[in-house]
């Protein structure tokens, strides 16, 4: 029996199928079958499960059946949505799940592309936890459908599509999938492995298994090929597609950016132009969010470019043939580089940085493009890759590198690349390089052979190796000295150029071969090679000076000799240098480079500045070079490395080489150079040239004035030793040539020669009283005067030899008289000073002449005359010549004592000291009366600015004269005076004339000149300048400068710097580094040494520098240009030390800041420009605290008086924003989150609320901008932050916006609100807002929550409003498991004000209600139901059942599964608010529909299957409904009732149907109200659906004669309209119940009939109808309808009953009859259906 049990189910089972299998047969269309299928496949294929074998085999047969005829009928639909659900349940056999898929993959490509599209998330769903070939299935279904998905382009919805946040496998194995789809090329056919089918299962060892299979395409594996492919392979167009789908799905951000980068990046390598260009374009707008330095993204590209490389380890050898990728095609390849070009971390990862470089350089499907990219890589890493990670690296990129030169030679591009490469990698691992010396060789050469674009790199390459050889030693050292001489020999250029980079920069410069190779290369033809040979012997001495290293030249003596010995050699070669004259050991360039390069070791032996370059620079280290010589000769130091030259000095040679170079080739320089050497020790040197007076002569007629004049010095030096007679008869022949005007250049040369051999001469006389010469003397100085007035170089030339002779001693000339005397000789040179004729030269040795007169002449007569010319010659804008006058003044006031008589080779100007026998002509007292009482108070500026230069110059050079010292006073208040001058040169002098009157006086007199200076800058008194009826005002461009002490500006800045310090002296130093005007770096203001004031200065305020620098630094930003030049000048020679600003940056930001608020506006405006300065580009990590109060006072000089103030404060803020949103981003870790900390509370409470606004928009920007920029950081924050912003979003809203809302129609209001909060919501204030959110969690929430709800409550504005819904919604998407707690709380707050006035404000709370409901718990969403439910059947206001049916909407669309949970509550409410009754308004119709939407989505199945479900429920609603006091609700619960009752007809059974019923009567009696012929209707209904049920008594369940006495009593009412239908309900009652009530309806039928008759019957005249109004109208349709209705009444209430019908059968015949004939059709059609139930009856 027991086994009969299971036969007999399955035979039942059996049975089931043959009738599926029957109905099968006999489907004749498609459409028939299709229905069979959707209807039975489903439960077949779940039979599958049976435990039965028969019921199986049996399901197996009927499948295949089905098979054979789907197949051929494409057109056929399966239930594929139905298969996924029973694909997916947990409890189903792998054997029915097998099945099942095999029917969705069959039935879903069948779908129309919106149902696939729809059912595209159930897939993916349905993958998790299934076998990977069904997931794969399942996955190659999915992904052709992509394409034709839509996206919302709010990124937030959209994301809830596939809803794949909590998918992360699902996730993976799609990416996975997504990516082999974008690898696979079109048109690829895959071929089954041949052996596979013939080994058996789990056989064959796994190299027996790689023998067949077949090449994946590049970048997949066999089996991801396989898997692409699939069953049905899809064709390149479908492909196509699916490329597309896929790109479309990544930019839809479906998926994490991070994990989608490389699919994109393959993407954009598509061979089909829509996928490249739709990848390209979003990889392109993403370009700037990826962060290419993340691992994950640089891994994944690295492992799709390499492929699976089989690497000699464990893993390597454990990955199945089937599954090992191959490396991605070239094409792919040359996409992935260029994105690894752009990340650090891809530089870094090793080893596949070095495999990607190798495989694209030499891989075998590489080409020229990928090679170029590999080598872009090569130099991304030599300049990225840090020195630990690229130490491994580097031999490998070296090898990779030489191997690529020396194999590649078709594009010189790329060789380029490579060569320059190499020079990249020497700089960062010199070690690689130092050893090999054959490198350097092989690219020397390879610079001769290459192109020129080839030959430009590698010269660059070379130049960048250069610092791999700069400690070379021993053979390596001597190795490098060959292979450079060899190469600065050759024909190419850049090969020389390069060759003098490694002279210069491998050796030392003091070593001498290289040395002696750069000279030589410095007579190079090509300006590049010489150029850089010349920078290179004249700065290695710069160099080493700047470095605290002490100078280091070859030594004099060793030089010389080394190029002796070389010249001597080359003599013997065909290198040397044939000239028509001569012959020359070097070419003359490279000659005359020798020459001075030694002149060069000889300055640097001498110990003095080897790099000067003008000849008067050189001739003040004569004197010093003159010791050095003296030594090197009295101790007859020979050239030590040579044995021939071992005789002859050093000095010698020198002098034999330059006579070489001169007779050949001549040149300034080189003259100069033996003109100095000889003059240095004359008595030693200067008799090896007598033999060569001839020589010199020539020289003295050469072409070059300048040459002349140098070669007659000589003479003058070689001659004036000579014996008297034979100096006699050289003079005399100088006076002949003299003469002779046929030649004049040998007369100029004569002319200076003369006055120079008189002038030493006379010099080397003073102490010997020899007479004899004094008539030769005299002749030559008559001769000279003869020539004074002969034109330029001549007179210029007389001029010359006069001041040589008269420096050195009285002219034999008399004093005055007739002829040439010295009263005349003054008065023509001073003729010549204002002169328009004379060229400046000759100016200014008219003036140094007329200075030199009183120094050799003891007794000159004509002093005072001389001085009084000279200061009377000022001429406008001669600002040089008047320095020259002030040095002649000087010496002219000093006489014999005057520096000027010293020889200038031998004697430095300070160790000179005058003999003590010489008479005294001094009248510096009456010099300084003249300029202090006449000149300097001068109107004439001009005269003001020369005679403060000649002031200034006698201060200086007679600094410590008795008469200076002692009117110290009067030359400061004359200095003071000019300082108010408009002119900056005067300004200048008069400040450094200052500087130097401070120190020269003891301390008495200082403290005594800073009081004067500060009292007279300060109250502003000046000099008052006397003006006569002559005086000319105005001179030059002085005109339109208003004369109002404007100059003193600046003067007075740098007292209240010096004031403020408490060292009022300091001024003198300020005033002295203030204006640094360039007339000192000229070769005239230099003499002052004025260069050398700031080293000095700079000493003495260091102790005050943490003063000074936060003063200095505000000032050089000062509107004032003189003020800020001058501040520059002082901070320039101050702050020398470049970390000075971040030093001082306390001090500095601290003094800004109070200054920013000064009462002067430049003081405001300055320091708005410095603190814009400051914060540009610095760390300010020490300073975050005092943030807050910069943002705070720059808000406040935002809204400036001044333009000028607002800009510069402008300005300010953008940069201290820019620093705040850096100083915020997270890899700052403590700092950043301290900035925000004390950011925040600034830009939220003072910013965004500012009044300003450009203050409140730059406060916004920042905001956003941290919150992208500082993430994880801002977290703590947000309570504060999301509540300021969602507050901001309505006050920062215009104004007018919410008058406009104001004044619009409820239709414009809504559209305007709703409009308003859409721009609120994109926002920036909202953007910030969204960024916080992304980073809450637990903590942060239980302080944001209660903030949130008191803003929710008490909020105003309709932007914060919105803006509060937006952020709930945010929360419970972003943190849902963590808002649980607190929706208890933001659900009341919500709550409260879902009864808003503003319909857009309560759509926006339900919806944030609809959300938060998933995430509270039962018992709040419970009492919030219950609060809805209250409202709806409680209050009468619109608003409140407006919230109510927003809110209950929202629920059902957002949270589903929440509405079903409480179910129970909310659709009776649903179904009783479906059936409002509407007074025609359109908000209550709305309503009515959402409430049906409501009940529709949760309800199973029909109405009628709902109301079953929730019927005790709904007739309890309804019941209350009935019971409500208002008239409006009771007849919406009527409605209700009657529409349970329709529903339900036949099964509408006790209890239920006497509750309903009951309630129903319970509403009837009492007075009539609208809407309760609804009551009516509903009972009508219920009776006539259920009397059966009705006729049995049940208890509590009103009996059938209840029922209708209930209605006819209502029958008696008056209202007609009332009447008409509770006679209806009669009517239908009685003819349901077949009752027999006829006699008390014909008390109420008949009246109405007749009195009907009465109204509407009879004659009437056509003036009558004519007269008839719109009133009689509406009677007349009423009476008709009284009739209608009452006919109807009669015919359906006509008894069963024949006694009855016996009472009543002829009045009511006669009735009918009546009604009949005099009617309109209407009311006869009524009639005759009355008699029709009239006779059946």
């Amino acid at each position: 029996m027991a086994a009969a049990v299971p036969s007999a189910a399955a035979q039942d089972e059996l049975n089931q199928l043959e009738r599926v299998f029957l109905r099968l047969g006999h489907a004749e269309t498609d459409e028939q079958l299709q229905n069979i299928i959707s209807k039975f496949l489903p439960p077949v294929l779940l039979k599958l499960s049976s435990a039965q074998e028969g019921v199986r085999k049996k399901v197996m047969e009927l499948l295949v059946h089905l098979n054979k005829r789907i197949k051929s009928r494409s057109k056929i639909q399966l239930p594929v949505e139905t298969l996924l659900v029973q694909y997916q349940d947990p409890a189903a056999v792998s054997f029915v799940t097998n099945f099942t898929i095999i029917y969705i993959k069959m039935g879903y490509p069948r779908l129309p592309l919106e149902k696939q599209c729809e059912l595209a998330p159930s897939l993916l769903t349905a993958m998790e936890g299934k076998p990977q070939p069904q997931q794969d299935s399942l996955m190659h279904l999915l992904i052709p459908a992509l394409y034709h998905m839509k996206y919302s382009s709010e990124s937030s919805k959209s994301n809830t599509i596939f809803n794949l946040a909590e998918k992360p496998k699902t996730v993976q194995l799609l990416l996975d999938f997504m990516l082999d789809v974008l690898l696979m090329p079109y048109g690829y056919v895959l071929n089954e492995p041949q052996n596979r089918q013939g080994a058996p299962s789990g056989q064959g060892s796994a190299a027996g298994g790689t023998v067949g299979i077949p090449q994946p395409p590049p970048g997949l594996s066999f089996y991801a090929a396989k898997r692409v492919v699939g069953d049905t392979p899809w064709t390149a167009e479908q492909l196509e597609q699916c490329k597309l789908g896929v790109v479309k799905f990544l930019e839809a951000e479906q998926v994490p950016e991070l994990e989608s980068v490389i699919h994109l990046v393959i993407a954009s390598s598509d061979t089909r132009h829509s996928v490249a260009t739709a990848a390209d374009l979003e990889l392109k707008s993403k370009q700037s969010l990826i962060d290419w330095n993340d691992p994950t993204i640089i891994g994944k590209m690295y492992k799709v470019y390499l492929g699976d490389i089989p690497l000699k380890t464990k893993e390597g050898n454990l990955l199945k043939p089937e599954l090992k990728r191959d490396p991605v095609s070239t094409r792919v390849k040359l996409k992935i580089v260029p994105h690894l070009l752009r990340s650090r971390l891809a530089a870094e990862l090793f080893p596949a940085n070095i495999q990607v470089v190798y495989d694209g350089l030499f891989g075998g499907n590489t080409n020229a493009k990928l090679r170029m990219l590999s080598l872009q890589f090569v130099h991304h890493i030599c300049g990225t890759c840090p020195d630990a990670k690229i130490k491994p690296l580097g031999p490998m990129l070296l090898n990779g590198l030489t191997k690529l030169i020396n194999e590649y030679k078709e594009d010189p591009k790329l060789l380029s690349m490579a060569y320059s490469a190499v020079g990249k990698l020497s700089g960062r691992m010199p070690q690689l390089f130092t050893k090999d010396l054959a490198l350097v060789q092989q690219f020397f050469e390879a610079m001769r052979k290459e192109d020129m674009d080839v030959r430009l790199s590698i010269q660059e390459a070379l130049s960048m190796m250069v610092g791999a050889y700069t400690n070379l030693e021993g053979a390596q050292l001597t190795l490098m000295e060959a292979l450079v001489g060899s190469y600065l020999v050759k024909p190419e250029v850049q090969v020389r150029q390069i060759a003098v980079k490694f002279a210069s920069s491998v050796f030392a410069p003091d070593h001498i071969p290289s040395r002696y190779l750069l000279l030589l290369s410095a007579g190079d033809p090509r300006e590049e090679v010489y150029g850089e040979a010349q920078r290179a012997l004249r700065t290695c001495s710069a160099n080493s000076e700047n470095e605290s290293t002490p100078l280091k030249l070859p030594s004099f003596p060793v030089m010389v000799s080394h190029i002796m010995e070389k010249a001597a050699s080359r003599m013997k070669t065909p290198v040397k240098f044939v000239t028509t004259t001569s012959v020359l050991p070097f070419n003359p360039a490279a000659f005359l480079e020798i020459i001075l390069y030694l002149r060069m070791c000889l300055a640097h032996s001498a110990g003095v500045d080897p790099s000067c370059q003008s000849l008067a620079d050189m001739q003040d280290q004569a004197p010093a070079l003159g010791c050095y010589v003296r030594e090197l000769i009295s101790n007859d130091i020979t050239a030590q490395d040579s044995s021939k030259n071992g005789d002859v000095n050093p000095v010698e040679m020198y002098i034999s080489l330059i006579q070489q170079l001169l007779s050949a080739a001549g040149g300034l320089q080189v003259m100069y150079c033996l003109l100095e050497i000889v003059s240095i020790y004359p008595e030693r040197l200067a008799a090896s040239l007598v033999d060569k007076i001839d020589w010199i002569k020539n020289l003295m007629s050469a072409n070059k004035e300048e040459m002349r004049e140098l070669a007659a010095q000589l003479f003058a030096v070689v001659v004036v030793a000579l014996p008297a007679p034979e100096l006699k008869s050289k003079i005399q022949g100088l006076i002949k040539t003299a003469k002779d005007p046929h030649n004049p250049e040998a007369q100029h040369g004569s002319l200076l020669a003369l006055g120079y051999l008189i002038g030493r001469y006379l010099d080397n006389t003073k102490t010997k009283n020899l007479q004899e010469q004094d008539e030769t003397i005299m002749t030559c100085v008559e001769t000279i005067g003869t020539l004074l007035d002969n034109g330029s170089p001549l007179s210029v030339a007389a001029i010359t030899a006069l001041g040589e002779i008269g420096r050195n001693g009285a002219l034999p000339i008399p004093d005055e008289g007739s002829g040439f005397t010295k009263k005349q000789l003054v008065e023509n040179l001073l003729a010549r000073i204002p002169s328009g004729k004379e060229t400046n030269k000759a100016k200014e040795r008219a003036i140094r002449t007329l200075g030199y007169f009183p120094v050799g002449d003891c007794s000159f007569s004509h002093q005072k005359m001389l001085l009084q010319g000279l200061m009377e010659s000022v001429e406008a804008k001669q600002i040089e010549l008047q320095f020259t006058i002030g040095e002649a003044i000087t010496n002219a006031a000093v006489g014999t004592k005057s520096t000027a008589a010293r020889d200038v080779w031998i004697v430095p100007e300070e160790d000179y000291r005058p003999c003590a026998d010489v008479k005294e002509n001094d009248v510096v007292k009456w010099v300084l009366d003249q300029v202090l009482n006449k000149h300097i108070g001068s109107v004439n500026p001009h005269v003001r600015q020369a005679s403060c230069i000649w002031l200034l110059s006698l201060v200086k050079k007679l600094s410590n004269h008795q008469e200076i010292k002692s009117k110290l006073k009067e030359i400061q208040s004359a200095f003071i005076s000019i300082l108010s001058d408009n002119d900056e040169l005067s300004q200048d002098v008069a400040s450094k004339g200052l500087g130097l009157v401070y120190e020269l006086g003891s301390e008495h007199d200082q403290q005594e000149l800073v009081s004067i200076l500060v009292d007279t800058l300060m109250t502003g008194k000046r000099a008052k300048h006397e003006v006569s009826g002559e005086t000319e005002v105005f001179q030059g461009t002085s005109i339109g400068k208003a004369p109002d002490g404007q100059g003193l500006s600046t003067y007075k800045e740098l007292c209240a710097l010096a004031s403020d310090l408490s060292q009022p002296d300091l001024i003198y130093k300020f005033m002295n580094l203030a204006n640094h005007h360039a007339m000192w770096n000229s070769r005239k203001g230099a003499a002052f040494g004025f260069n050398v004031i700031a080293t000095k200065a700079g000493e003495q305020l260091a102790p005050f520098m943490s003063q000074l620098v936060p003063r200095l630094y505000r000032y050089q930003f000062d509107p004032n240009t003189g003020i800020r030049q001058a501040m520059t000048s002082i901070w320039n020679a101050l702050v020398t030390d470049k970390t000075a600003v971040d030093k001082y940056l306390t001090e500095i930001l601290q003094d800004l800041i109070n200054n920013l608020t000064s009462n002067l506006w430049r003081i405001r405006e300055s320091s708005c420009l410095a603190l814009n300065d400051l914060l540009r580009g610095r760390q300010l990590d020490d300073v975050v605290d005092k943030l807050p109060e910069i943002w705070e006072t720059l808000f406040r000089v935002q809204d400036d008086i001044k333009e000028s103030v607002r800009k510069a404060a402008e300005l300010a803020l953008k940069t201290l924003s820019k620093v705040c949103i850096r100083m915020c981003e997270p890899c700052k870790g403590a700092t950043g989150q301290k900035t925000i900390a004390v950011l925040l509370p600034c830009l939220l409470d003072k910013g965004i609320m500012s009044t300003v606004t450009e203050v409140r928009a730059l406060s916004i920007n920042t905001l956003v901008k941290i919150s992208k920029s500082a993430g994880e950081l801002l977290r703590p924050h947000t309570p504060k932050l999301i509540p300021a912003l969602l507050e901001s979003l309505s006050v920062l809203e215009p104004q007018v916006l919410n008058y406009l809302s104001l004044r619009a129609t409820d239709q414009e209001k809504a559209a305007m609100d709703s409009a308003r909060l859409n721009a609120a919501k994109s926002s920036p204030m909202m953007e910030t807002i969204n960024m916080c959110i992304q980073h809450l969690d637990v903590s942060v929430l239980a302080e944001l929550v209660p903030k949130l709800c008191e803003l929710i409550k008490s909020g105003l504005g309709l932007g914060t409003k919105g803006g509060c819904a937006s952020v709930v919604v945010s929360l419970t998407t972003q943190c849902p498991q963590d808002l649980m707690p607190y929706s208890g709380k933001l659900m009341s707050a919500l709550v409260n004000g879902l009864c808003d006035r503003n319909t857009v404000v309560q759509k926006s709370y339900a919806f944030a209600l609809g959300h938060l409901v998933r995430t509270a718990r039962d018992t709040s969403t419970e009492k919030l139901l219950q609060k809805l439910r209250s409202w709806y059947m409680e209050k009468e206001e619109q608003a409140y059942r407006t919230g109510c049916t927003l809110t209950i909407h929202a629920i059902s669309r957002y949270s589903p599964d929440v509405l079903k949970n409480h179910a129970g509550m909310v659709l009776p409410l649903a179904f009783l608010a479906m059936h409002e009754v509407s007074d025609d308004e359109k908000g209550e119709k709305e309503d009515s529909n959402l409430w049906r939407e409501v009940w529709q989505e949760n309800v199973p199945g029909s109405i009628s299957g709902g109301i079953r479900l929730y019927m005790k429920e709904l007739i309890d609603i309804s019941q209350k409904a009935l019971q409500s006091p208002s008239w409006k609700m009771k007849a919406q619960g009527a409605a209700a009732m009657a529409s349970i009752a329709k529903q339900q007809t036949g099964s509408l059974v006790p209890p239920h149907l006497g509750m309903v019923i009951g309630n129903l009567l319970h509403g009837l009696p009492g007075r009539t109200w609208s809407g309760k012929e609804e009551l009516l209707k509903a009972i009508g209904t219920v009776v006539s659906s259920c009397s059966e049920q009705l006729k049995e008594p049940v208890p509590g369940q009103p009996s059938i004669e209840e029922i209708i006495q209930a209605v006819l009593k209502e029958c008696r009412k008056e209202n007609v309209k009332y009447k008409i239908i509770a006679l209806k309900c009669a009517a239908d009652v009685l003819e349901s119940t077949k009752e027999d009530r006829f006699q008390e309806l014909v008390d109420i039928l008949f009246p109405m009939i007749k009195k009907s008759s009465n109204g509407t019957v009879g004659a009437r005249s056509p003036k009558e109808e004519e007269d008839d109004d719109d009133e009689n109208e509406k009677v007349k349709e009423r009476h008709t309808e009284s009739l209608l209705c009452a006919f109807s009444t009669l015919g359906k209430a006509w008894p069963r009953n024949a006694d009855t019908q016996r009472c009543y059968r002829f009045e009511v015949c006669k009735l009918m009859c009546e009604r009949l004939k005099l009617s309109t059709w209407k009311v006869q059609h009524a009639v005759l259906q009355s008699m029709n139930a009239y006779f059946q009856g």
